[in-house]
């Protein structure tokens, strides 16, 4: 499987194309970026899903026309349907214009899914909003774990929705439970990896036993 990394839209937010045999999934098209559909146009490749990590606007602006443009479901987790009026409304002070296209998606739910013809465990992991998922395809040792966790900080838990207690147990209960090497996809900054967090991420430093 082929991952491809696009920081897209006033916060710079990670968007993911992930590809294998003709087939394409992204993970939270954060802008409208001509980038993604010149890639799928050039390479010949038919987009089936755009998972959403979690309902805030810098993850999910791009998903609307996107799908218009290839008929690729849009997902993200019924939990966190209440957020969805209040980003799009605060939309133009983050800096995004409206969205011309209605935003609407597919309820997705924990268990484990397939895409590109992969297993891909879906994992709740609430804290930065109430519905945040990872997806994890551990058979190629990798996870996109949005807000949640980055290298060496942990995402926010200030806004609409967001729980302390939460993010902490999904990110040790769900990401340090991984094998240590499995890469992890973050919604903003560098990759990094669930060992390298386990052993090294300072907001965790009181907690280690």
């Amino acid at each position: 499987m082929q991952i491809r990394k696009f920081p897209l839209g006033p916060y710079q937010t990670n968007g993911y194309l992930l590809s294998e045999d003709g087939k394409a999934v992204v993970v939270d098209p954060g802008d409208n970026s001509p980038r993604l559909s010149s890639i799928l146009r050039e390479e010949g490749l038919e987009l089936t899903h755009i998972l959403i990590t979690h309902i805030h606007i810098d993850h999910f602006y791009g998903a609307p026309k996107l799908a218009a443009e290839t008929g690729a479901k849009v997902l993200a987790s019924p939990k966190d349907s209440v957020l969805v009026a209040e980003e799009l409304r605060n939309a133009g002070e983050s800096g995004y214009p409206r969205l011309k296209e209605k935003f609407v998606y597919e309820p997705l739910h924990t268990g484990t899914h397939q895409f590109l013809g992969r297993p891909c465990h879906v994992l709740a992991t609430p804290g930065h909003t109430p519905g945040s998922l990872t997806f994890h395809f551990e058979d190629d040792g990798v996870a996109f774990v949005g807000d949640l966790i980055f290298a060496g900080s942990v995402g926010r838990a200030d806004y609409t929705g967001g729980n302390a207690k939460a993010l902490f147990t999904s990110i040790e209960s769900n990401i340090f439970t991984m094998a240590e090497a499995t890469v992890l996809y973050p919604g903003h900054g560098p990759l990094t990896t669930a060992g390298d967090e386990k052993a090294h991420n300072p907001f965790f430093r009181g907690r280690r036993r």
